[in-house]
């Protein structure tokens, strides 16, 4: 992939779905970008206009829970790459790729009002023709990420203002709890940080989209 990604309105990048559709076999998108981009925003639009044959795959599903962050001494920059069980969500994508007729594929889902992932909380259904990956890493080279980008057809990358993002993540964080000071220690230390780390990645996208 060049350096210079196209960029698709949101309208342009949902016209192409029907590409996908039109495909014979199932096709796995990937949606990308940095912390409070828009990406759970624009998958969940993306499904809505064909929800019979369309489900989303969150990559978010595979945080190592809190207990295990704890026993890792990563629980204070949770969000960051190595704070995922990045070769799992891979295994699920490589099941996803091979999944048969009959067979129903279980994925996790994570809960952020308890801010813990929740085992087989997700069921994905056979017949469904797009499935949409989403998450931070999914264009990461390191870690377990490393074979993640491999498994899409396709990878958008979304952006977006970065003061709107910024606003939404310092909103998700009082939401669930933090005080503005956390909330903006936490977006300073944590968020920003990994957001540079996943704009890095963008070259390996095949389009950026720009959220509204």
């Amino acid at each position: 992939m060049t350096q210079h990604v196209q960029t698709l309105t949101l309208a342009q990048a949902c016209g192409r779905l029907q590409l996908f559709l039109s495909r014979s076999s199932r096709t796995i998108l990937g949606i990308v970008g940095p912390p409070g981009a828009g990406k759970s925003t624009v998958s969940l639009r993306l499904h809505a206009l064909y929800p019979q044959q369309s489900q989303i795959v969150p990559m978010d599903g595979y945080h190592l829970a809190n207990k295990e962050l704890d026993r890792l001494g990563r629980a204070g920059r949770k969000g960051a790459p190595d704070t995922f069980d990045g070769h799992g969500y891979r295994s699920l994508l490589e099941r996803l790729r091979k999944q048969g007729d009959d067979e129903l594929i279980y994925a996790p889902e994570f809960r952020r009002e308890i801010e813990e992932p929740i085992a087989g909380a997700i069921p994905i259904f056979p017949h469904a023709k797009l499935l949409i990956a989403e998450g931070n890493y999914l264009a990461l080279e390191q870690g377990g990420w490393g074979h993640v980008a491999a498994l899409l057809d396709e990878l958008w990358y979304v952006e977006v203002d970065p003061a709107l993002r910024l606003q939404r993540l310092l909103a998700r964080h009082m939401q669930f709890g933090r005080s503005r000071q956390a909330a903006e220690d936490w977006v300073r230390e944590i968020d920003e940080p990994n957001a540079r780390l996943i704009e890095s990645t963008l070259a390996r996208a095949h389009f950026k989209v720009r959220a509204e």
